[in-house]
């Protein structure tokens, strides 16, 4: 499950898709548009689903926020692609520092180990890297201190605070490890969009809801009275 967002969200004019998506089935099972992902759209989904007979065993996204709130006591796994990607941010495609090469190239390991080893791994990181992402910097001037090495510390939390959530599939092997499935079907989507230019929202709600019920099996009837 994710959001795929549309207009500037500098200018504040930006709006999002909200879809859950089989990838098994590449079908949207559901998908709502609003301002912001939130708890309440996650719960929406999750309440709407359920009440159509689904039984959702897992759900798999791209961090915390509304969706793990929304689908609470539900198996989370977070998607291992944006896992890369948070930390990516924190230490560059090709990072100059030691700690970074070796935490990148740690987060690029999760595809192909285990939860154990991965675990152990991290454990040898810290062991080795800790004192130096935990350094800080006294500024002269105001006497403040900061941390040193900030985005990589950042990237590190990251990962840990993921941890727990990354390697979900373990327990059942029908769990994805990505919302890749979802994030293609974004990409297409937005082609189809981005030909028609100068939509209004209204309009592009309207287009959206034909694009997502396309790629569904049984549209519920409220999703039908949306859209005719």
């Amino acid at each position: 499950m994710d959001g795929t967002y549309w207009g500037e969200r500098k200018e504040e004019t930006s709006w999002c898709s909200v879809v859950a998506r089989d990838p098994k089935e590449q079908e949207d099972l559901w998908w709502e548009f609003s301002d912001t992902e939130t708890t309440s759209v996650y719960m929406r989904c999750r309440l709407e689903l359920e009440g159509l007979g689904y039984k959702i065993l897992s759900v798999t996204g791209d961090g915390f926020g509304g969706i793990k709130s929304g689908f609470w006591g539900i198996p989370y796994q977070m998607c291992m692609v944006h896992m890369e990607r948070l930390v990516t941010y924190g230490t560059t495609k090709k990072p100059e520092l030691e700690a970074g090469v070796v935490l990148l190239a740690l987060t690029k390991s999760l595809y192909e180990t285990d939860s154990v080893t991965f675990a152990r791994r991290l454990r040898q990181y810290w062991e080795k890297y800790g004192n130096f992402i935990n350094e800080k910097t006294i500024h002269p001037l105001s006497g403040e201190q900061s941390w040193t090495h900030e985005n990589l510390k950042q990237a590190f939390t990251s990962l840990i605070r993921f941890q727990k959530y990354l390697f979900t599939f373990e327990q059942d092997g029908r769990i994805p490890k990505t919302t890749n499935s979802l994030e293609g079907h974004f990409r297409h989507v937005e082609d189809i969009v981005n030909v028609h230019c100068g939509l209004t929202r209204p309009q592009k709600e309207r287009v959206l809801h034909s694009i997502f019920m396309a790629g569904s099996i049984a549209p519920s009837k409220k999703k039908l009275s949306e859209i005719l």
